[in-house]
């Protein structure tokens, strides 16, 4: 018989939540790289696609200086919604936000919101107190200062959110390697992790050799024996 593990992502049950990840906000983003942020938002947004994670978006006043919403996100994932507020700043505090979580049915919603102690950090707070399990995705959600970030971590978990990141987000989400996708999550992480790249083609080279045999072939130069041996250059 199975049963329900309230400390792990359930895929089946989870709504991703993407909020106010907008160009104006990012310049005020201090405790992440610019790059490292962005591409951890968009692996949010292609790796709720591939899980068929439900997916919704929104924006804080975004025709003002805020900005508008990177593009990536409804690039990567079409079937991402937009809804939009009437200058709310807790987006839980706009009832259409609520009520398209509500109409999924699913009662595990993760969260990433720029900047993080107030877009990511107040819907999270309100969810949780709504009954909702949340897991607030910290490395897609930046914020002004490093203060600002650890104070907002000891917030969410005083309140009963679980503080994840992306790469862990992503594994959860895969839950099995035995999926015919799986390769699609794996060009995930390899954006993600730069380094497991590396490591992909290290075993890549290693199974072609089990299968092609060695590519330098040692065995047939002798000490001694006069070969010229020619170097690539």
């Amino acid at each position: 018989m199975s049963t329900v593990n309230k400390w792990m992502i359930d895929p089946d049950d989870s709504v991703m939540l993407l909020i106010d990840h907008q160009s104006g906000l990012f310049q005020l983003v201090k405790d992440i790289e610019l790059p490292v942020l962005r591409s951890n938002v968009i692996a949010l947004a292609k790796v709720a696609r591939l899980a068929k994670v439900p997916t919704f978006t929104t924006a804080s006043v975004p025709d003002g200086p805020n900005g508008p919403l990177i593009p990536e996100i409804h690039q990567q994932n079409p079937e991402a919604v937009y809804i939009s507020r009437t200058g709310q700043v807790n987006a839980w505090d706009n009832p259409l936000w609520v009520e398209a979580i509500e109409e999924t049915g699913r009662k595990t919603l993760l969260i990433a919101g720029t900047l993080t102690s107030v877009c990511m950090a107040f819907p999270a707070i309100s969810a949780v107190v709504a009954g909702y399990k949340v897991f607030c995705i910290i490395d897609a959600s930046g914020n002004h200062s490093q203060l600002a970030t650890d104070l907002t971590l000891a917030r969410i978990a005083q309140a009963g959110a679980m503080p994840i990141d992306t790469f862990a987000v992503l594994g959860e989400l895969m839950s099995t390697w035995n999926r015919p996708d799986a390769m699609d999550f794996a060009a995930v992480m390899v954006d993600l992790v730069p380094h497991y790249r590396a490591l992909m083609e290290s075993y890549d080279k290693a199974q072609s050799v089990q299968r092609d045999g060695r590519e330098t072939k040692l065995d047939r130069f002798e000490a001694g024996a006069g070969e010229e041996v020619i170097y690539a250059r």
